[in-house]
């Protein structure tokens, strides 16, 4: 949904932009409490004090389904992530969503690395206990300071064992953080519950890559760095479908995206 963020639009326009553009799934982003510009209209984010419905009914009417909600919420402080990820899950199992997808967040000041992954560990186990028995997957997104690297991510994931953990895997992040995004992939299928489809444009590449850890958006799939070819071979392999999440910054580019990935794909 990031494609509609700076056309101060509501999430009900956004979906309905993405229907006529031919996706088939959207992942809504969803926030704690109330804020101004989605309450007008005029930002894609959806409060989870509203009624999870309101996503379903949306997505009803314009004949589109839902890949996963974007649920952001740092897991290196529980005091926050604990109960937006446990309100995430209940909400994505009343409205339809598979996938919550999150990130160890940016870090407190003053814990140490050990600290940090005890922490995640409380977060990511709590966190389980409410998505197993609701069959909604927890989707873990290299994108912040120990996501960086494959090594990483791969410690996050292993600090709790449960089938609802996976990788929520980003190409454009694993990219900017200057490893190989294929080789990577192909290390974490087995563990692949969602996809962030994000190109990375050689402009971008030349000036950030390996002094990153991620980018909100990426530029129209195709246009970039990405071998798209490969990332869909990769997933083909799999005994499951995994849904492609186009992230990029514009109605235009989220447009160009789909039919770019669309002749790949069929």
């Amino acid at each position: 949904m990031e494609f509609v963020r700076h056309e101060d639009k509501s999430f009900e326009w956004g979906v309905k932009k993405a229907a006529e553009l031919g996706y088939t799934h959207v992942e809504p982003m969803v926030h704690w409490g109330r804020e101004l510009l989605s309450e007008a209209g005029y930002f894609h984010s959806v409060s989870m004090l509203d009624d999870p419905l309101r996503i379903k009914r949306a997505c009803e009417e314009a004949g589109i389904r839902l890949s996963g909600l974007s649920s952001h919420t740092p897991l290196c402080k529980p005091e926050i992530a604990v109960e937006y990820l446990k309100q995430a899950i209940r909400f994505a199992a009343e409205c339809g969503a598979p996938v919550v997808n999150t990130d160890e967040g940016p870090k407190p000041a003053w814990t140490t690395e050990e600290e940090d992954h005890i922490l995640m560990r409380y977060s990511l186990q709590e966190a389980a206990f409410f998505a197993e028995p609701r069959d909604i997957l927890i989707g873990i997104e290299p994108h912040q300071q120990y996501s960086k690297t494959p090594e990483g991510l791969d410690r996050i994931h292993s600090l709790v064992t449960s089938r609802a953990i996976g990788i929520n895997y980003d190409t454009g992040n694993a990219y900017l953080c200057g490893h190989d995004p294929l080789e990577w992939l192909q290390s974490v299928k087995d563990r692949l519950v969602h996809l962030h489809a994000k190109d990375i444009s050689a402009e971008q590449s030349g000036s950030e890559r390996g002094k990153v850890t991620g980018t909100p958006v990426g530029c129209a799939c195709g246009d970039g760095v990405i071998d798209w070819e490969r990332v869909i071979e990769i997933c083909r392999g799999l005994d499951r479908d995994i849904a492609f999440s186009v992230e990029c910054g514009t109605v235009e580019q989220a447009g160009r995206s789909i039919e770019y990935l669309r002749k790949l794909i069929e």
